[in-house]
């Protein structure tokens, strides 16, 4: 493992004995008395700094470390990749890996399957074990979660996000930051903000109203920084209004930091900088990875990065007033007073039974059932001695690719061996390749170390597979998208909704074929399905990491009933999602306008009337579930008060299983313009055969409000609302009204 650099220890305790300054219970400097109060140390350290020392700790000194003050004894600070895994160790000036041989890891699912958990505690499991696994690699600030709320199905990076509605998105960030930072580790939310297209991510300017900006994509980093408490947060490639957001005035000043109180650090997406003077004088703290596009070209020259030797040369000539670099170094030295030079923190774990538990978990409970006619699903054994899986995905590595999310997992088990492990000798397993996608599994030097190489073509191909579906008492489909370029991956967008490499014919001609058809796509992104009313059974699975074939096998086979809901909405066709919709153009290589302003996704949906694939919020469970007994606990809210809605849930089927409520709010009598109905609280609840629950949920008038641009601040209007509890956005099952005085 890394450890701090030798000569920075010695410093320290040099410091130690040599400063007389004391505190009641500490005889030794104040900046590193860890019992002092953390402003009081700030200032301490920031005193004995030299001008040099300050400006080194303000850039990078290698791909993915910055400087500490090595005479002080303050460590150096340590980042890394996230959000799903902690980054193999890289080559000190490049991307490419180390060839460590004790930096494998757990890969969790990717933040589309925690989201689609819809669990609060789940997101806590996850924050937790990703941040013992980061704190036992040594790191202080996991470059994580991921915000930016689902706009398009094209976005390349969307797997790295929590889906298309900013409540739900905000209420799963908070415990995920809160647990990963338990551990001393620093959680770096990103990529703020509106990085909602990566083709022409460096440049593309975006332009939004004021109202879609703050009731849509911004709550979620809001919730993180004021509830959730992230340490620091990182800023976007693209452009807001023609600043980049990675010193951009807006965002950073006015929003961030005087809006929400944030007083963590802003760090840089990799190469995000591009100006001296807006980076000292627009809220940028940390520089990293400038003279890159986040993914290729290296560069070396940390002495020549904005905020070093060129923010010296103007501080000193006058050009730039020197408070800002003492604000910055403040910055900094809160997070490094948080995380690395916090010594009592825990020791962290890596690949441990619990932690391949809780991606196995995640994994299980954010599979989501889009459909299942005749109770398809799950697969019974005892009529299924010979089962037959196809598809590419079922035997692809999925781990490694996809950019800076690539992971070097310790293991992975794929969707097939989980298949072949879970029906062990009750039924011969077969495989059929189906379709050639990407048969590379190479990434910034770590190898899949997997043989896809075919001779065959695609009607070939597809005629083999038909021929053994023929034969076989169960078919599954295993495919969608997968980690390659233009497909779910960092910094570039999809081509299409449609799924590639000939998958629709294939899984036309498996349909014709077979009614023992089960269809699991892999993928981080909606697809079309022009097929869809001829396949009795649909699965999205999503990236899910380490575990990923035991989570698959344990639904499949009905060892875990599915609970897990869609969180974000499946269009027919792209042009019936609302950004494309109104704006055809995709992607966008200068500037971005958001006509759909604040509908998106569902939203945009039910004003448009447009009937979507699979609605936002959807899922189907091997058991079913009845709701009764909507009820408000008071008729009229008072102005800073709250109304709780209840209903009872009932588990009429035959299985136990989990369902997720969903409370959606309607304001009837709005001044502007509303949505039909907005998320405004959700909940999970177990039941076993034939129990009845009451889910109650709380809502404050805090819940009720609009944004109102030409006052530029939050309202709600009295008047009366409405309260629906619903299985899915498309699906109320009782609603109740109450009016606000």
């Amino acid at each position: 493992m890394r450890f701090r650099t030798i000569a920075a220890a010695i410093a320290g305790m040099l410091a130690l004995a040599a400063c007389s300054r004391s505190t009641a219970r500490y005889d030794g400097p104040l900046y590193l008395n860890e019992d002092a109060p953390i402003e009081d140390r700030i200032e301490d350290a920031l005193q004995r700094m030299t001008m040099k020392e300050k400006i080194d700790i303000l850039h990078a000194q290698s791909k993915f470390s910055s400087k500490g003050v090595p005479r002080l004894g303050i460590p150096e600070l340590w980042c890394t990749d996230g959000p799903h895994g902690i980054r193999a160790e890289v080559i000190w000036d490049k991307w490419r890996t180390a060839g460590w041989t004790n930096d494998s890891i757990v890969a969790y699912p990717a933040l589309t399957c925690l989201a689609s958990t819809w669990d609060r505690d789940l997101a806590a499991l996850y924050g937790k074990s990703i941040g013992e696994e980061a704190r036992y690699r040594e790191k202080d600030v996991l470059l994580g979660p991921g915000l930016n709320i689902y706009r398009t199905p094209l976005n390349g990076r969307n797997f790295e996000y929590m889906g298309e509605d900013p409540f739900l998105a905000g209420e799963m960030a908070v415990p995920y930051i809160r647990n990963v930072q338990k551990n001393g580790v620093a959680t770096c939310v990103k990529h703020f903000a509106l990085n909602n297209e990566e083709t022409g991510r460096m440049e593309v300017d975006v332009e939004l109203s004021d109202r879609a900006l703050y009731e849509i994509y911004l709550p979620a980093y809001k919730k993180a920084v004021t509830e959730g408490g992230s340490w620091s947060i990182m800023g976007a490639y693209n452009k807001f209004r023609g600043q980049h957001c990675c010193h951009n005035k807006t965002l950073l000043c006015d929003i961030l930091r005087d809006e929400w109180g944030f007083d963590g650090a802003v760090i840089t997406d990799w190469g995000g900088a591009h100006s001296t003077d807006e980076a000292a004088l627009n809220g940028l703290d940390l520089e990293f990875g400038t003279g890159t596009n986040g993914l290729a070209t290296n560069y070396d020259g940390y002495d020549n990065y904005y905020l070093a030797l060129p923010y010296r040369d103007k501080l000193l000539s006058g050009e730039l007033p020197m408070e800002t670099l003492d604000t910055k170094v403040r910055n900094v030295l809160r997070l490094m007073m948080r995380t690395s030079m916090k010594t009592r923190k825990p020791l962290g774990s890596i690949c441990s039974d619990e932690h391949y538990a809780a991606a196995k978990k995640i994994g299980e409970d954010g599979i989501v059932l889009l459909k299942n006619d005749a109770s398809t699903l799950p697969i019974r054994l005892e009529e299924c001695s010979n089962i037959l899986v196809v598809g590419e995905n079922a035997i692809k590595m999925m781990t490694v690719g996809g950019g800076s999310s690539s992971l070097k997992a310790q293991h992975e088990i794929l969707p097939l061996e989980g298949i072949v492990e879970r029906a062990g000798d009750a039924a011969k397993v077969t495989f059929a390749r189906g379709y050639v996608g990407d048969p590379t599994g190479e990434y910034d030097g770590i190898v899949a170390k997997q043989d896809l190489a075919e001779t065959r073509g695609e009607q070939e191909l597809i005629d083999d597979a038909v021929a053994l579906a023929k034969e076989a008492d169960f078919t599954i489909f295993i495919g969608g998208l997968n980690k390659g370029e233009n497909q779910d991956c960092e910094g570039g967008d999809r081509y299409g909704i449609e799924l590639p490499y000939a998958q629709d014919a294939l899984i036309s001609a498996l349909a014709q074929a077979t009614q023992k058809l089960a269809v699991v796509f892999v993928s981080g992104n909606a697809v079309a399905m022009p097929w869809v009313d001829s396949v009795p059974a649909i699965v999205e699975a999503w990236y899910m990491g380490s575990e990923a074939g035991h989570s698959l096998a344990s639904v499949l086979f009905g060892d875990a009933c599915p609970s897990g809901k869609l969180p974000f909405t499946f269009p027919v066709r792209l042009e019936d999602c609302p950004a494309h919709a109104l704006d055809p153009v995709f992607p966008h290589m200068d500037t971005a306008r958001y006509v759909d302003d604040i509908y998106v996704g569902y939203r945009g949906y039910e004003r448009s009337g447009v009937k979507p694939l699979f609605a936002f919020g959807h899922g189907l469970s091997y058991t079913t579930f009845a709701y009764s007994g909507v009820r408000a606990d008071k008729s009229k809210v008072k102005n800073g008060g709250s109304v709780t809605i209840s209903a009872d849930i009932t588990n009429t089927g035959k299985v136990a299983g989990a369902e997720i409520v969903q409370l959606y709010i309607s304001d009837l009598e709005s001044r502007l313009d509303r949505p039909a109905k907005e998320l405004k609280g959700f909940d999970k609840v177990w039941l076993e055969p034939g129990q009845t629950k009451t889910v109650s949920i709380t809502v404050s008038v805090d819940d009720l409000r609009y944004f109102d641009p030409e006052a530029h601040a939050w309202t709600v209007e009295p008047g009366e609302f409405e309260a629906h509890i619903a299985a899915a956005s498309d699906d109320i099952r009782g609603s109740v009204r109450f009016s606000l005085q």
